[in-house]
């Protein structure tokens, strides 16, 4: 019968933290620049312009139709090679994991605006104002209730995705997890100690992405 031990994994634990928190900096840091990406994409993709909306959806199906470790292995092994420079893990895993999540942002953000009945749009334009305006005082503080249960359910997808920086040895949780495994040599205590930290990080977010969920049904 297998003898765990926590103890001899929990005198490690400041690696741990260390992985915690550079998956805490890794999440925000590709969030935020993928919001702005992804609102870049939406209003492309929204545009009267033929090319700019040709262009957004070509690098949202670009993205959303390849796997992430694929993008985030060719960005730092490939790309320096096409560009003739130097890329740390670092640039590399921030600049995909913001891009990838910024092409599901953007379709987030477009559906949440396309749910918006067009009258609203209308009437705007019939009382002068305009489409600046009425997109910004009219349509997106209702079009944001709409988006908000799927986009935390994807920043919540965002976390998880960090665990896949590991394949290029950046030290969020999983890559320490790995740390700690190979000083201890146990696996199953270090691993299990990994997922229910995760747990802890995600499972609040979940039940706030649940809780708009059902507001929105309800106003709905």
């Amino acid at each position: 019968m297998y003898s765990w031990d926590f103890y001899t994994v929990m005198q490690s634990f400041d690696l741990f933290l260390i992985g915690i928190w550079t998956t805490f900096l890794y999440t925000i840091g590709s969030i935020a620049l993928g919001v702005v990406i992804g609102l870049a994409a939406c209003f492309a993709r929204l545009s009267r312009f033929a090319a700019l909306r040709v262009l957004a959806r070509s690098y949202q199906e670009l993205f959303r139709c390849t796997p992430l470790l694929v993008q985030i292995l060719w960005a730092y092994y490939a790309l320096p090679m096409l560009l003739g420079v130097s890329i740390s893990n670092t640039t590399a895993g921030v600049l995909t994991l913001s891009l990838y999540v910024g092409s599901f942002y953007a379709e987030i953000f477009r559906g949440g605006i396309n749910a918006i009945d067009k009258g609203q749009r209308e009437a705007a334009a019939a009382v002068g104002m305009s489409g600046v305006q009425s997109m910004t005082h009219i349509i997106l503080p209702q079009a944001v209730k709409k988006m908000l249960p799927a986009f935390i359910n994807q920043s919540v997808i965002q976390v998880k995705n960090t665990s896949l920086l590991y394949a290029i040895s950046v030290a969020e949780l999983t890559y320490m997890t790995s740390v700690v495994n190979s000083e201890t040599y146990r696996p199953l205590e270090a691993y299990s100690l990994a997922a229910l930290m995760y747990f802890v990080m995600l499972f609040p977010l979940t039940q706030i992405a649940d809780h708009f969920e059902r507001r929105m049904r309800r106003s709905d």
